[in-house]
């Protein structure tokens, strides 16, 4: 065999090693949440954890045998993109007999994978490329990435601190509004004040979106933690907002599961089949024994018409626990977190003073400076009470005696 001596000559130079293509960030300012970073700290130093928001006791166990029933059963496959219709027509009935409203189950309810994905396809299917989106802050973290993802601009409106805790401050969010304005979030309760929205305050909601295209996305994950006998004050109340609005809700936080990552979005036809067309690229569809384990759980109401009492006796008690402290409680009428002022204490900023707390005195905290999008300092940190009464008296020994 004869070989052409050019040959060797004419091959190509050995390719030069793979190195990564640069990639340039959605998210340039996104990082480690503060969630994370104090969990991992309370881990290291073995501190009671009253930061993150989850509970550390179980569910009832009967929702967890009619789970394990839908999976025996064989419901293991894909379901309806939008939801299995047993629980959305539960859904649909809930809203109806809490809030009078009624919600199509078929054309206007979605079961979500979680409330955060809800959020995030509310968001997406609404906000285009330069459109505002007006954020009330301190403000749950994922709000903000996911208007940016969607090519939005957020203008914040700051909450008001005063005797009565915080609050929002209406004539603000007017002047906030611009021909722009494509989408207002609010949240009630609240994450992390604690605070709830009254009806004065939706009416004064009303008097600035009305006359205009704008859209709301109302995040009512904590609907059944208002406290003292107050009636939570759904959008879907008031029939003026309501026609202009996404709301969403979590099984995670009403049934305490928050790691199995269901929730739901209601909306009126129109805007669901917009949020349907996001839905189904983005997630498709929702875990389907979970889904038919949570139709079945929903015959029976009490579970989340006793929450408020459940979720009422915690927060007495952590906040008996800390009333002869030096800490100053702010109110807490939903949710399950309390905020307290420290100015009595320390001088540390919010996150210094969360590390002090977490690595010295053995609780963690989550400090509020981080709900916003700049720092702000306020001298305020945030506990979580959604926890046994042991692990509360745990933390109460220790933050008593700072």
């Amino acid at each position: 065999m004869h070989t052409d001596p050019t040959m060797t000559q004419q091959l190509p130079p050995a390719p030069a090693p793979f190195e990564p293509i640069a990639l340039t960030s959605k998210l340039p300012k996104v990082g480690t949440t503060i969630f994370s970073v104090m969990s991992a700290l309370a881990l290291e130093k073995n501190a009671v954890n009253l930061g993150q928001g989850f509970p550390d006791f179980d569910c009832d166990p009967t929702l967890i045998d009619t789970v394990t029933a839908a999976m025996k059963n064989g419901l293991n496959q894909y379901p309806p993109m939008a939801g299995i219709a047993p629980l959305r027509e539960a859904i649909a009935r809930k809203i109806d007999q809490l809030y009078g409203h009624q919600y199509s189950a078929a054309s206007e309810i979605t079961v979500t994978a979680g409330a955060t994905q809800g959020l995030l396809t509310a968001i997406l299917c609404s906000v285009h490329a330069g459109d505002e989106v007006i954020v009330i802050e301190p403000a749950y973290d994922s709000y903000v990435p996911a208007i940016e993802l969607a090519g939005g601009v957020p203008v914040f409106v700051q909450m008001e601190i005063g005797p009565r805790g915080y609050s929002v401050p209406w004539h603000t969010l007017a002047a906030a509004v611009t021909p722009k304005t494509r989408l207002i979030i609010i949240n009630s309760p609240h994450n992390p004040t604690g605070s709830i929205l009254l009806k004065k305050d939706l009416q004064a909601l009303a008097d600035i979106v009305r006359g205009t295209g704008i859209l709301l996305i109302s995040d009512e994950v904590y609907e059944h933690m208002v406290f003292d006998g107050i009636a939570h004050e759904s959008v879907c109340r008031h029939p003026e907002l309501a026609a202009r609005a996404f709301i969403v809700s979590s099984f995670g936080k009403t049934y305490h599961v928050t790691g199995w990552k269901v929730g739901y979005v209601a909306a009126p036809a129109a805007l669901m089949a917009e949020f349907r067309k996001v839905h189904q690229f983005n997630v498709f569809t929702v875990n389907t024994p979970m889904q038919h384990g949570l139709a079945d759980y929903m015959r029976d109401p009490a579970p989340y018409l006793e929450l408020p009492a459940f979720y009422q006796r915690k927060r007495d008690l952590f906040r008996d626990g800390l009333k002869n402290s030096r800490f100053r409680l702010l109110p807490s009428d939903g949710t399950y977190f309390q905020c307290v002022d420290y100015a009595s204490i320390s001088a540390l900023n919010e996150v210094e003073f969360s590390q002090f707390l977490t690595a010295e005195i053995g609780v963690a905290a989550i400090p509020v400076s981080a709900f916003y999008h700049q720092p702000k300092e306020s001298g305020i940190v945030r506990f979580c009470f959604a926890k046994k009464d042991a692990t509360l008296q745990a933390a109460l020994k220790l933050l008593s005696e700072i």
